[in-house]
């Protein structure tokens, strides 16, 4: 966001929130200064691959809805840090127009494609299901997780089982499935195919990072050749 943008999303929060309009012209720019700097690198609006666009005043108007504090700029920045990670977890790189024989102007239409979604000034590019239906390898993985469903109906119930709807996005995707192994971070040790747990036992929402390290390992170890 430039510096007008920011303005005027601080001005949609007093005028949701007058408790936070500054008290004078001076406190007024050192706001606007301070989250001018720390909002820099947020976009007003960006697309998400699957629909759930990121709207800043959205943020705004939900946390002055259901905080009973004031509003900070990291209350902005952190929710966009954690959209733009998922988005550029989910974008898989097109083949570039440039010459392949040419690897300065390929890298840098590969690194500009990134920065772009990485921005919110491109959509995430993610691989399109084969009319023919999944791949194989993706179709073994998938029957592995229980019954296969039609996507579109997958899609409807993923608000209601967010693990197995991340656990089929993977197997899509063709990434690791940290859930494919036993956890081995020591205050856990979930079996394969449970969630890990927190030191009360509860479940995480995400995999221990040492579990999706030993998945990614064994995934992409070489096989051994037949005997």
């Amino acid at each position: 966001m430039n510096r007008q943008e920011v303005a005027a999303l601080l001005a949609y929060a007093v005028r949701l929130d007058p408790r936070t309009a500054p008290a004078d012209q001076a406190a007024a720019e050192e706001t606007l200064d301070q989250w001018a700097d720390l909002l820099a690198d947020v976009a007003t609006a960006a697309p998400h691959p699957n629909g759930r666009h990121w709207d800043a005043a959205q943020v705004v108007r939900h946390h002055i809805a259901t905080s009973p504090y004031p509003i900070k700029p990291s209350d902005v920045s952190r929710p966009w840090h954690d959209f733009r990670r998922d988005v550029v977890d989910r974008h898989h790189d097109p083949v570039p127009a440039a010459d392949p024989d040419d690897p300065a102007a390929y890298r840098a239409e590969l690194l500009g494609t990134r920065n772009a979604v990485a921005t919110g000034t491109a959509t995430a590019a993610t691989f399109r299901e084969l009319t023919g239906g999944p791949a194989p390898e993706v179709a073994e993985r998938l029957a592995a997780l229980g019954e296969y469903v039609p996507r579109t109906v997958a899609q409807a119930l993923a608000e209601f089982r967010p693990r197995r709807a991340e656990r089929e996005r993977r197997a899509v995707e063709g990434l690791p499935d940290p859930l494919d192994v036993a956890c081995p971070h020591v205050h856990c040790r979930a079996r394969a195919g449970e969630p890990c747990v927190n030191r009360r036992r509860n479940p995480r929402r995400a995999a221990h990072p040492s579990r999706l390290d030993l998945a990614t390992t064994r995934r992409y170890a070489p096989k051994e050749p037949a005997a």
